[in-house]
């Protein structure tokens, strides 16, 4: 549900704006834990496997435990402020115009070593092979060199919302009339969302109850510059990415700041620790106990071609290290394959039982080539294994849910506590129906403060600037339902600070822009909340000039927190 920026794909090679250059030598009890989950006194300490060094630090929750009181600002160059091409002023804490380009090279290649070393990586696109088969094709994940600053007090707000997010899904999942209702005019113009609307009303005929409910989440925010609000993009339900790769994106720049962090005038210890990987694997972990079969397995559905699989392959890794629980792998055509119900709900796949269905696929059509893709997701839907999500969560987390759930009163449905209402409320940019005549006006008037989303998961997906007012005005004169495909929303302007981001071994110098994801876990047993949790964040930068955010998709790059 994105509001994002500008307009061309981040690190594009015909992008003329940034600066790059090569380098010459290569082509839990956690109120009784520290927030901060890497110690420079623990930097030489000896670890076999990035695992064993995630196990070793403290598991955190940023919004209950003891950050430094307030963080002073990046000493390193002076403080200056610069105008965008919309005319924003924005300040740059770190004039990294003013870093020794020695300095910077050395950085590079110690990120470069890191990366490889430490398996942060993702399959290379331009070799074949590189995304079906593991270890063929890998090139270090793209990530910003050096973290960006954010304020210590919006970090913790986008903390707090978490569990509040995480119980509003859930709620809003078990509302099935309202899900049907708030989606009833997507679901005639939409092929995808009408089928899941199918599959969710089969369950509902057949009085399907999910005991075990696993809920896997990720809240995206931006920063708005002109009013300093922290304000929602999206809660993403399904296949939320990078809970593996944004823990070592956290460790690698605590490493740097430990060794260069002097001379840029940074503290290691203002990057928060990052253990998304780690409650992830728990949470799972703990629904795959609830199931209660120990031959069980969890599978993780994933697409035929997947250039991040090393991402999803850590918390399959800490499932088996620290729970040992086994996982596998299959698409949606294979498990429509070796898929089985049996009579009491038990879901075979290749003979095995599976306990818990992780979807890192499934959220978009070109998921779905064929009906056998769409008859494994109502097998699984229809099985007693725990799904992440279930078909209500998937549906719970669309855009148009999202925009409904912004409508006067209607949080109020599903949330009880006034403070938790008001928090969320807070925190909700401008989301309008096509059928709103009056900002629909607004938006034909004034494209630029606006975007218009569909109800689609992945990046490149949404319209921007002028091609907003083409489409609202062509949708108007066409008089067709294929409004309700969409959603209007505020454009959000965060500020803008020259960034150093590191792609295919090359390090581009311009000015970015970031995006702050906060993961939580949920987990209810019946009527008994087992778990309810923030677990982490993801911090992902791109070009000023990008509209769209996907790293996977190719726009952004992975990032980590300072806090100021």
């Amino acid at each position: 549900m994105g509001v994002r920026y500008s307009s061309l794909s981040l690190c594009s090679p015909t992008h003329q704006n940034h600066q790059s250059f090569r380098l010459a030598t290569f082509t839990c009890d956690t109120k009784q834990k520290s927030i901060f989950s890497f110690y420079p006194t623990d930097k030489d300490r000896i670890f076999n496997t990035h695992y064993r060094r995630v196990s070793f630090f403290p598991i955190t929750q940023f919004s209950i435990c003891g950050l430094h009181s307030r963080i002073g600002n990046l000493k390193c160059g002076r403080v200056k402020e610069m105008e965008t091409r919309q005319g924003i002023a924005t300040k740059e804490a770190l004039d990294l115009q003013s870093v020794d380009q020695d300095l910077v090279q050395k950085m590079v290649y110690d990120a470069l070593v890191w990366s490889s070393l430490h398996g942060l990586v993702v399959g290379d696109r331009s070799v074949q092979r590189s995304g079906k088969v593991p270890g063929v094709g890998l090139v270090h994940a793209p990530f910003a060199l050096l973290p960006v600053s954010f304020p210590e007090s919006h970090f913790r707000e986008a903390c707090e919302l978490a569990p509040i997010f995480n119980e509003l899904v859930d709620r809003v999942s078990l509302d099935g009339k309202f899900l049907q209702e708030s989606l009833s005019r997507t679901k005639k113009v939409d092929p995808f969302t009408s089928r899941l609307l199918d599959i969710h009303s089969k369950m509902l005929e057949l009085n399907k109850k999910e005991d075990i409910r696993l809920g896997l989440h990720r809240s995206d925010y931006m920063l708005d510059e002109q009013t300093k609000s922290l304000l929602q993009i999206e809660v993403n339900t399904i296949s939320s990415s990078f809970s593996g790769l944004s823990c070592l994106v956290s460790e690698l720049h605590r490493s740097l700041l430990i060794h260069y962090g002097e001379r840029l005038g940074l503290d290691s210890k203002k990057v928060p620790g990052n253990s998304a990987v780690i409650q992830f694997a728990e949470a799972m972990a703990k629904a795959w106990t609830e199931y209660n079969n120990a031959r069980a397995l969890v599978l993780v559905v994933v697409q035929s071609e997947e250039h991040n699989m090393y991402d999803q392959h850590w918390l399959s890794s800490v499932l088996k290290e620290r729970h040992n629980v086994t996982t596998i792998r299959k698409t949606l055509a294979e498990i429509d394959a070796e898929g089985e119900l049996l009579p009491d709900g038990t879901l075979l796949v290749g003979g095995q039982v599976i306990a818990v269905v992780y979807f890192r696929a499934g959220y978009a059509p070109t998921d779905y080539p064929s009906e056998s893709e769409w008859r494994a997701r109502l097998l699984m839907e229809q099985s007693s294994a725990v799904k992440c999500p279930s078909i209500s969560y998937h549906l719970a987390g669309t855009k148009k849910i999202q925009q409904e759930l912004a409508k006067p009163n209607v949080l109020e449905r599903f949330l009880d506590n006034k403070e938790d209402i008001a928090k969320v409320r807070k925190c909700f940019a401008g989301l309008w129906s096509l059928d709103d005549s009056e900002n629909v006006s607004k938006a034909i008037e004034n494209p630029e403060l606006y975007v218009m989303k569909p109800q689609r998961e992945g990046g490149g997906n949404n319209i921007y600037g002028e091609d907003v007012k083409e489409t609202l005005l062509r949708l108007k004169k066409d008089g067709t339902d294929e409004d309700a495909a969409y959603i209007l929303m505020q454009r959000i302007f965060p500020s803008v600070s020259l960034t150093f981001l590191m792609r295919d071994g090359i390090c581009h110098k311009d000015h970015a822009i970031s995006e702050l994801g906060i993961y939580g876990a949920y987990l209810r047993i019946k009527e008994k909340v087992i778990m309810n949790e923030q677990s982490g964040y993801l911090m992902r930068t791109k070009v000023a000039s990008s509209n769209e955010g996907g790293v996977a998709a190719g726009f952004a790059v992975l990032d980590s927190l300072y806090l100021t």
